[in-house]
């Protein structure tokens, strides 16, 4: 449905020209600075509406724009893109045809964290490739939508438990699973991390992506969890928080391998020294 956008500055009775605005149909006005801001159908006749300012209130000043109908489930998507991160690429359902499988995480944006829009999901992608081992056992802390276990997988990993505390997101990882072809591969956990990583503990590779206070919290327990060969990527660390990590990780007997940076996060592969 088209609108017509009505913005009305009132020139000497500012009561009259608000008044005229509700006797022609408005449902509401918002008032905005000097100007008073409404809309009507798109049908709405806007020389009609204008007439009928100017006589409630000849010094105002109207403007009337007809906004076109947006289809907001179809405009929405075009804020969301391909991601090509190296080896891995992560793609929206609708941008995926025509791409190599074994190399195209395919996710569907809904209300999990992980759709390859944000800068912390990428630099994990983009560090996974020299971590991962075929055969390897990994465990994904605050999977989201499950987007790293996903790639996790596809580079070669045999067993990955996605853990997710949110319930809101289960679902959603679920279906990403199977959409991408690895549900022979990741098990999807809903839970306290803290809790199910030393259950499922020795693990070749954890993956975090979680905000950085968390993470100090769970290093030793990561490091409990790893196998004598262990890594970890960990990710949702702002750039201004390196040095305290780099010396939290120094203190933790831990070495950098890699580090990756985009705007303004950091992202690292870590191992015990």
């Amino acid at each position: 449905m088209n609108w017509l956008a009505v913005r009305v500055r009132p020139g000497a009775s500012r009561d009259r020209a608000l008044a005229a605005l509700f006797e022609i149909g408005s449902e509401g006005v918002h008032e905005t600075g000097e100007e008073l801001v409404t809309h009507f159908p798109g049908d709405t006749d806007a020389e009609m509406v204008r007439a009928a300012l100017l006589e409630a209130d000849p010094t105002s000043h109207v403007t009337a724009t007809l906004i076109p109908a947006v289809d907001w489930a179809e405009e929405w998507k075009k804020g969301v893109g391909a991601h090509d991160l190296g080896v891995l690429s992560i793609v929206p359902p609708w941008l995926a045809d025509g791409r190599d499988a074994s190399r195209t995480i395919v996710i569907e944006p809904e209300m999990a964290f992980g759709t390859g829009e944000h800068q912390t999901t990428r630099g994990v992608v983009r560090l996974l490739p020299n971590v991962i081992r075929r055969g390897d056992r990994v465990a994904d802390l605050g999977s989201g939508s499950a987007v790293l276990s996903i790639a996790a997988a596809l580079l070669g990993a045999s067993q990955v438990t996605a853990i997710e505390i949110d319930h809101d997101s289960i679902a959603n990882a679920g279906e990403n699973v199977v959409r991408n072809g690895v549900a022979d591969r990741v098990t999807v956990i809903e839970g306290d991390a803290s809790i199910l990583l030393p259950l499922i503990a020795p693990v070749r590779v954890v993956l975090a992506n979680i905000i950085s206070s968390v993470l100090l919290e769970m290093l030793p327990m990561i490091a409990a969890s790893l196998t004598a060969d262990g890594e970890a990527i960990l990710s949702g660390i702002l750039c201004e928080e390196r040095e305290l990590m780099l010396q939290e990780l120094e203190d933790g007997g831990w070495s950098i391998i890699a580090e990756d940076v985009e705007g303004m996060w950091w992202s690292a592969r870590i191992a015990r020294r």
